[in-house]
């Protein structure tokens, strides 16, 4: 039998997670959007309740929460601000290449760090000639010995000017095109440079940053998985993240969603409230819908991976799905509230600015229309082995 009820621990998760967000993020996550400021004491605060690092397995001193119940606290805290969640959860996706691909020492070593104390890091993919296209990565690791050196710059990465450690994926074969990529942990060092901050549109509480390396060395031990199979481990990564990402688009358009239902029940025209107007109420009900499919979405994914099931195609549905949608909701949220909705004074602008990244990172929506048309047209038996990445 099918059935979403969720466990009386997870919805206390939920309910911890909905907490935090109204109290700790919802009354400052304009202004951070104004100044675009690092939200480190609600790091902090996130860190000591637990709801950080929530995947680390109990033998690394995390939470071993499933990814059904991080999707809960993600979309929860979202709703409060995409962009400090963002900064919360962005160690999970730095940390997931290591979970699969280190040695145990290693995973020990990195995954206890970030249980002891806010420690943040990276996930270093993206390059500047290098988005979709993650074949036409430049960045080169060069093996010297018993080290690697690597050269190179990432750009739009997630926290990149605070973590202590990266994720980082580069060339060691540069003519095997994406048969040729690795991928190390790095600690921050001299020779890693934050060359800029990015000044974003959205999210604008997270920090977004190029990061150059000039001649960093990184010990063999460091090498995740094998060499020149970085690009499937990228790939085994994201599809692990993506159902959190289609998570907190969720908590976007929720998030609108009742801004608007509020709005739409106060603002007198024509001598009712809005909500009154058929046009308004179509509008309601089909924000509504999209949330409801798009959770469901979220939720299937995640709970394919916690079954130990690859979920490839059902992450780049979530993702896609409900990142469109959150962009479909701000907008009609937006149009609500009309003229003011244009306003910054009102709170749905910032909801609509911030909904677009959910389009573009960890894959945009025409790469996962890509892997959906891929996984639908050449289906993979269980039984049959993993493809090699096309």
């Amino acid at each position: 039998m099918v059935d979403f009820t969720l466990t009386d621990e997870q919805k206390n998760l939920r309910e911890l997670a909905h907490d935090f967000a109204e109290k700790e993020i919802r009354p400052v996550a304009w202004e951070y959007d104004k100044d675009g400021t690092w939200p480190q004491e609600i790091v902090d605060k996130a860190h000591e309740v637990g709801l950080m690092n929530t995947h680390l397995p109990e033998e690394y001193g995390g939470a071993g929460l499933s990814y059904l119940d991080g999707c809960l606290i993600e979309e929860e805290l979202a709703w409060g601000c995409s962009g400090i969640q963002t900064s919360l959860g962005a160690n999970g996706l730095a940390a997931a290449p290591v979970l699969i691909g280190a040695a145990e020492e290693v995973k020990k070593e990195y995954c206890s760090e970030l249980v002891e104390s806010p420690v943040l890091a990276s996930f270093c993919l993206t390059e500047p000639d290098a988005g979709s296209d993650v074949s036409g990565m430049r960045t080169s690791a060069v093996r010297q010995g018993d080290r690697y050196v690597l050269n190179g710059s990432k750009c739009f990465i997630t926290n990149g000017g605070y973590a202590d450690w990266f994720t980082v994926y580069a060339k060691t074969d540069k003519e095997a095109g994406h048969r040729g990529i690795s991928a190390f942990l790095v600690r921050k060092d001299d020779t890693v440079v934050v060359d800029k901050k990015e000044d974003k549109m959205g999210q604008r509480a997270s920090n977004t940053a190029t990061i150059t390396f000039n001649d960093t060395e990184v010990d063999s031990r460091y090498l995740l998985g094998e060499e020149n199979h970085g690009f499937k481990l990228a790939m085994m990564t994201l599809d692990r993240t993506r159902p959190g990402v289609a998570a907190m688009a969720v908590g976007i358009a929720r998030a609108a969603f009742e801004f608007a239902v509020d709005y739409s029940k106060e603002r007198v025209q024509f001598g009712v409230p809005i909500a009154m107007h058929q046009a308004i109420q179509f509008m309601i009900a089909d924000m509504a819908t999209d949330i409801e499919a798009s959770r469901l979405l979220t939720w299937k994914s995640a709970v394919q991976l916690d079954n130990g099931e690859r979920n490839t195609l059902l992450s780049s549905h979530a993702k896609r799905f409900a990142g469109d949608s959150a962009m479909r909701v701000t907008t009609d949220a937006v149009q609500v509230y009309g003229g003011y909705g244009f306003i910054k004074e009102y709170p749905v602008e910032k909801l609509m600015r911030d909904a677009k990244i959910m389009q573009l990172y960890e894959g945009t929506a025409q790469i996962q229309r890509l892997v959906i048309a891929r996984e639908t047209l050449l289906p993979r038996r269980v039984s049959e082995p993993e493809p090699a990445p096309a």
